[in-house]
């Protein structure tokens, strides 16, 4: 379980270069506003960050906990895969991640944005506030609409997006499905768990914060959306490839 695999090996390196290139330069906001995955009405939205935001992450703690998961636990799914495969499989988890994540803001925006045309306002008026954040002009909308509407598409409109967590949960599951006896434990909580116990448990944990918005033991922030996305997007293709046996149908 401990040996680190090839593809595992290089995406390791990839994202400490990214950690350590961010966090050592001298505008670090403005690689996070490169790399960072913006929501696609934003102004800062580029078309390469659906990828990039995979290996940015936010602080030391956010990356050694990923990191330490796609050590753990990649070489093992990997062995099996094969580099190739279990390289589109990573990419393809964190793709759906983003993706999940990005669906469930643009709902929440659009709820939003509703609101304010109900109210009389313009769809492309609310847009174009959003990205040039007029003082004066949010003011006025907070007078007439109050401050919870306002905070609310604010947040959704510049959320943003990073780490490899999405991708890291695919590989949890097919961790679970290919080793499903392994015992496992958390830091926090030293009991040997069956992996086919301890990984349902996880994702269940982002499953209640994702509904309640209450943490459990990661930071408050965290894209609990995006974590189930990645899960479930693992599971699926786990789901077709060993249905086929990996042999027919294949996803590359």
């Amino acid at each position: 379980m401990y040996r680190i695999s090839p593809t595992v090996k290089q995406l390791l390196i990839i994202n400490v270069i990214f950690f350590l290139g961010t966090f050592l330069s001298f505008n670090s906001g403005f690689i996070y506003s490169l790399f960072g995955l913006y929501f696609p009405e934003n102004v800062n939205f580029k078309f390469w960050q659906i990828l990039t935001h995979m290996f940015m992450h936010g602080n030391l703690p956010h990356i050694l906990v990923n990191m330490f998961a796609l050590w753990m636990f990649g070489s093992s799914v990997e062995s099996i895969f094969g580099s190739k495969k279990f390289l589109f499989f990573y990419l393809t988890c964190g793709l759906g991640a983003a993706v999940s994540q990005l669906a469930f803001l643009y709902y929440n925006y659009y709820v939003d944005l509703e609101f304010f045309v109900s109210n009389g306002y313009e769809s492309a008026e609310i847009i174009n506030l959003l990205n040039n954040k007029s003082k004066p002009e949010l003011n006025s909308l907070v007078n007439n609409v109050g401050i919870e509407r306002v905070v609310s598409i604010f947040s959704n409109f510049n959320a943003t997006m990073v780490g490899a967590s999405g991708a890291i949960m695919g590989i949890l599951v097919a961790f679970g499905m290919f080793f499903p006896e392994s015992k496992l434990m958390l830091l926090f909580f030293p009991v040997p768990i069956k992996a086919k116990y301890f990984i349902p448990a996880i994702i269940i944990m982002d499953l209640f914060s994702a509904i309640t918005g209450q943490a459990i033991f990661s930071p408050s922030n965290t894209a609990y959306v995006a974590h189930l996305g990645g899960a479930l997007t693992g599971f699926i293709i786990m789901y077709y490839w060993k249905k086929d046996r990996f042999n027919k149908n294949r996803w590359y």
